[in-house]
C-alpha cells in the first residue's frame, strides 16, 4: 500500500493553527500600534486645547477613542471570520471523514464487510481508510474459504459415512476416500495459510 501524503493531516494542523495565530498576531500588533504611537496623544491633546478654547463639543474630545474602538470592533470580526472559515475546513477536512470511516467501521464490526471508506483526499485519513479496506477485504477472504471449507467436510463426512455404512469396501471406493481426503487436507492447508498470516492476542500466565 503506498503512503504519498505522510504526515500531510499534521501539516494540514499546523496551517490551522498558524491562520488563527497569524491573523490574532496582525490584530494585535496594530492595536498595540494604535495605542502606543503618538498620533492618538497628539490628536487627544489637540481636542482637549479645542475643547477648552470651547471650539468644540465635549463628545468630540473622545473621537480618537471611538475611531479606535470601532477599529477593534472591526478587528474582531476579522479574526471571528478566519476562525469560522478554519473550522469550516476543519470540519470538512477531518471531523466529516472521520465520522465516515466511525459509521463504515460500525457496520463493517456488525458483520457487513460489504462496506467500504471512500475518502477523497491524500493524507493519513485517506491512509486509515484503505487500510480498513483492506483488513475487510482479508475477512472477506478469509470466511469464503472458511465457508468453502465447512461445505467440503460436510460434503466428505457425507459420502464418506455411506462407503463406510456398506458391507466391505473394494479397491475404487478406497481410492476415492483417500481423493477426498486428500481434498480436504488441501483446504485445510489452505485455511491455515490464511490463519498464519495474522497475529492473535495471547494471555501471558
Amino acid at each position: 500500500m503506498q503512503t504519498k501524503a505522510k504526515h500531510s493531516l499534521q501539516r494540514t494542523m499546523i496551517i490551522y493553527f498558524l491562520l488563527i495565530g497569524f491573523a490574532s498576531l496582525l490584530v494585535g500588533v496594530e492595536f498595540i500600534i494604535d495605542t502606543h504611537g503618538h498620533e492618538l496623544k497628539d490628536e487627544l491633546v489637540l481636542n482637549y486645547e479645542k475643547y477648552s478654547k470651547k471650539e468644540i463639543e465635549t463628545d468630540d474630545i473622545f473621537i480618537p477613542i471611538e475611531k479606535l474602538r470601532n477599529k477593534a470592533i472591526l478587528m474582531i470580526i476579522i479574526i471571528m471570520a478566519v476562525m469560522i472559515i478554519v473550522l469550516t475546513m476543519f470540519i470538512k477536512n477531518i471531523t466529516e471523514p472521520l465520522q465516515h470511516m466511525i459509521e463504515v467501521s460500525r457496520e463493517i464490526s456488525s458483520g457487513d464487510l460489504s462496506q467500504t471508506i471512500k475518502i477523497h483526499s491524500d493524507n493519513e485519513l485517506s491512509e486509515l481508510g484503505n487500510v480498513i479496506n483492506e483488513m475487510s477485504s482479508n475477512l472477506q477472504e478469509i470466511i469464503l474459504v472458511s465457508k468453502t471449507m465447512c461445505s467440503s467436510g460436510e460434503k466428505f463426512y457425507t459420502q464418506v459415512s455411506d462407503i463406510l455404512n456398506r458391507q466391505s469396501l473394494n479397491p475404487e471406493q478406497i481410492t476415492e476416500v483417500r481423493k477426498k481426503i486428500a481434498q480436504l487436507n488441501k483446504n485445510l492447508n489452505l485455511l491455515k495459510e490464511f490463519t498464519d498470516y495474522f497475529s492473535f492476542y495471547s494471555v501471558k500466565e
